[in-house]
């Protein structure tokens, strides 16, 4: 194994480790005990970048607290969740294209088809952009078995 590939498996073997125990029921990343670390899913679509959400404007979803940067944010989301949420619960698109679960950082983001998609670092993000297609692909057929066993 070269030194790249090795720090690679490291540094995703620690995302991993340190994401699972982040989890709540699995299926969302949780940070701090809220969706996505606090950051605001809407203001991807609606501003462009990462912005932290506010406990005064939370909703409980699918067994997480998501917090978003105002009502009109959180009224969105209520609206159609599955038109803002992450895609793969917020974990890591890299990872889940190849069967794992990682944590995720807000800035290493990218909307593709009007989905979001988040990956535990810009590097991997670099890499999960070298084919965007055959990740989204792949990351689809593992997605549902990730956490099961």
């Amino acid at each position: 194994m070269n030194l790249k590939r090795w720090w690679m498996a490291l540094a995703l073997a620690i995302g991993l480790a340190w994401s699972l125990g982040a989890a709540a029921d699995g299926r969302i990343f949780t940070s701090d005990g809220l969706a996505i670390g606090g950051t605001d899913p809407v203001a991807y679509f609606t501003q462009g970048e990462p912005v932290a959400g506010s406990p005064e404007f939370q909703w409980e979803w699918h067994e997480a607290t998501w917090q978003f940067a105002s009502a009109e944010h959180r009224d969105l989301f209520q609206a159609d969740p599955e038109a803002y949420a992450p895609q793969y619960g917020g974990w890591c698109a890299w990872a889940a294209a190849n069967g794992e679960a990682a944590s995720t950082v807000p800035e290493a983001w990218k909307i593709v088809d009007d989905r979001l998609y988040l990956n535990y670092s810009k590097w991997i993000q670099w890499r999960w952009e070298r084919d965007i297609p055959g990740k989204i692909e792949a990351a689809d057929a593992h997605w549902p078995d990730i956490f099961e066993g």
